[in-house]
């Protein structure tokens, strides 16, 4: 009976031990939204597919929320945003697209990997592991290791209706995310080669768009 009591109290003890050294997904992620918070400008490669799109560039942002997009696919292809008004140029048509912004509760595609964008996800997300905490291969083809991540939203309103995040475990950076809308579009973004606090200046949040585009002004409320 002695020796019976000895090992329920060991398992119970082992349990406490096991259970306090347990990161949960909201701790770890919550970890990664810090780290970026400390992050005064970084640069980054991106490509992003949507649908049977695909288009790449170059991401900057600089603290506490400027960011601008230089794409090389489609080239010339600039998205800027100053912290008041998001500017879009597209060569295409050689028109100019600006909009006064907001701020708002529902985090956008563009701002998922910003201090602020992590916070939104955390508040308006639930945040799961997808396989658990133990880092795997980014995919069945890559040999690189990231920690991934599930987010659900709780509520209807939210742009996508859940967004799978990979982080490497090591740098605490976005390598990867999936996006998804409750209608079932995807938006996959990939991000390499950050470049971390190299002192951007706010001149690089300035566009100055060729002098023959046309320009709309507050587009996304224009009939």
């Amino acid at each position: 009976m002695k020796k019976a009591f000895i090992i329920v109290c060991a398992f119970f003890l082992t349990q406490t031990v096991f259970s306090q050294n347990i990161t949960t997904a909201n701790s770890y992620f919550k970890s990664i939204s810090e780290f970026y918070g400390t992050i005064k400008d970084y640069e980054v490669d991106f490509e992003i597919k949507m649908d049977k799109t695909e288009t790449s560039g170059t991401l900057s942002y600089k603290a506490p929320g400027l960011i601008r997009m230089n794409y090389t696919n489609p080239e010339e292809q600039v998205i800027v945003f100053n912290g008041d008004t998001l500017t879009i140029y597209l060569p295409g048509p050689s028109a100019v697209l600006q909009q006064q912004v907001q701020s708002s509760g529902q985090a956008s595609g563009s701002a998922l990997s910003t201090p602020q964008g992590l916070t939104l996800l955390s508040r308006y997300y639930k945040v799961a592991y997808e396989n658990g905490i133990n880092a795997e291969p980014l995919d069945d083809n890559s040999d690189e290791m990231v920690v991934k991540f599930i987010l659900e939203r709780k509520s209807a309103s939210e742009a996508f209706k859940y967004i799978k995040i990979a982080v490497n475990p090591e740098t605490k950076l976005i390598r990867h995310m999936e996006a998804v809308t409750p209608k079932g579009e995807s938006f996959i973004f990939d991000f390499y080669g950050y470049k971390l606090n190299t002192g951007i200046t706010d001149q690089r949040f300035i566009y100055d768009a060729p002098s023959s585009a046309n320009n709309y002004n507050n587009f996304l409320f224009s009939e």
